[in-house]
C-alpha cells in the first residue's frame, strides 16, 4: 500500500472543501436535491452536467454575513421594502444551469416575489442582486452561470476588496457604483469588515450605518 503524504502547500491549494462531480445529468441533480432537501450545510453550482459541491468556512461565512447586514441597513436607511433569500437555489431546467449564491437580496423586484411560496425562473425574475465571497477556486464560471439567469448585479468580495459587477449585453463588467444603491461607498465596505475583527460585527454594523446616514443626510 502507498500512502500519499499532502505537503503543506498542496493543502492550500483549496481552502474550502470543494467536490467536482461530471457527468452528472439534470435528472439526477434534482433527485439529489430533493434526497438531501433545504438542510444542508454545502452550496451547489450546476452547469451542463458538471455538479460543484462547498462546503463553507468561516472565513467565508462572515464578510457574507457582514455585507448582507450592511445591505439591510441600508433598506432600514432608505425605508425602502427589501427580502434577502440567502442561498435561495437559482436554476432553469432548459438551461441546464443552476447557483447558490452566498447570499441574495430582492429590491427592485421585491414587489414581484412578494408572498411567493417558490420561486421560478424564468417565471419570477432573479435576484435583484447577489454576493459571492471567493475564497476556493470554483472550477465552474460563475459569472457565466448568473448572467445566463440575468441576474443584473453581483457583488464579489475576494482578498480584502469588493468588486461590483453590472450585466450590460448579456455580460458581467466591473463597474464603480451599486445599481441599487449608487450612492453607496463600495470602496469604503471592506475596511468596516476588516474593522469587525477588532470591535465586533455589531459595532462594524453600527458604524456603517451612521456612515450611511451621513451620506444620505448629504
Amino acid at each position: 500500500m502507498v500512502t500519499t503524504i499532502l505537503t503543506p502547500r498542496q493543502k492550500q491549494v483549496h481552502p474550502e472543501p470543494l467536490v467536482t462531480l461530471r457527468g452528472i445529468s439534470w435528472q439526477t441533480y434534482k433527485s439529489l436535491m430533493a434526497d438531501v432537501g433545504d438542510n444542508r450545510p454545502w452550496r451547489i453550482a450546476y452547469d451542463g452536467g458538471v455538479l460543484e459541491i462547498r462546503m463553507p468556512l468561516q472565513k467565508h461565512e462572515e464578510p457574507k454575513i457582514l455585507i448582507a447586514d450592511f445591505v439591510t441597513a441600508i433598506a432600514d436607511e432608505l425605508e425602502i421594502d427589501m427580502s434577502q433569500l440567502g442561498a435561495l437555489t437559482l436554476e432553469r431546467q432548459d438551461l441546464t444551469r443552476a447557483v447558490e449564491p452566498d447570499t441574495c437580496f430582492y429590491i427592485q423586484n421585491e414587489s414581484q416575489i412578494r408572498g411567493v411560496q417558490e420561486i421560478k425562473l424564468p417565471e419570477n425574475p432573479p435576484p435583484d442582486l447577489v454576493v459571492e465571497s471567493d475564497y476556493t477556486s470554483s472550477s465552474l464560471n460563475k459569472f457565466t452561470l448568473y448572467a445566463s439567469l440575468g441576474v443584473p448585479e453581483l457583488w464579489r468580495y475576494r482578498k480584502n476588496t469588493l468588486e461590483v459587477y453590472q450585466l450590460i449585453e448579456g455580460e458581467y463588467q466591473q463597474v464603480n457604483n451599486s445599481v441599487a444603491f449608487p450612492f453607496l461607498p463600495i470602496a469604503e465596505i471592506p475596511g468596516f469588515i476588516e474593522q469587525s475583527n477588532t470591535i465586533g460585527q455589531r459595532a462594524a454594523v453600527r458604524l456603517f450605518r451612521k456612515r450611511i446616514a451621513e451620506i444620505l443626510a448629504q
